[in-house]
């Protein structure tokens, strides 16, 4: 059974960089074909896609993010980071990050099937 577990500060202060990290427990993040992604849902609103990081190491990121996005990973401790630059209130969401098996366009936000296992998610808020 795979788990997923975020971790990192639940208050940033504007203008300064979110990070968070994702600890993977009962698979390898560098398996073949998965794609190990961040989501957040910010209050109110629906699930957007933030980005992944391939078993390969490559990343891709959403068009509208890619500018304050990096995704890096530590294969020696199975964990993949977010970090997200120069946060403003509007990036105060739940943060989650996911599996995705084998997207079938690569770089695309992943359908909702794509994505069998989640953390439980963790809130973010950016406040002064």
């Amino acid at each position: 059974q795979v788990q997923l577990q975020e971790s990192g500060p639940g208050l940033v202060k504007p203008s300064q960089t979110l990070s968070l990290t994702c600890t993977v427990s009962g698979g390898s993040i560098t398996t073949n074909y998965y794609y190990w992604s961040w989501i957040r849902q910010p209050p109110g609103k629906g699930l957007e896609w933030i980005g992944y990081i391939a078993y390969s190491g490559s990343t891709y990121y959403s068009p509208s993010l890619r500018s304050r996005t990096s995704i890096s990973r530590d294969t020696s401790k199975n964990q993949f980071t977010l970090q997200l630059s120069s946060v403003t209130p509007e990036d105060t969401a739940v943060y989650y990050c996911a599996r995705v098996v084998n997207p079938a366009r690569v770089g695309a936000p992943p359908t909702k099937r794509e994505y069998d296992y989640w953390g439980q998610g963790t809130q973010v808020t950016v406040s002064s």
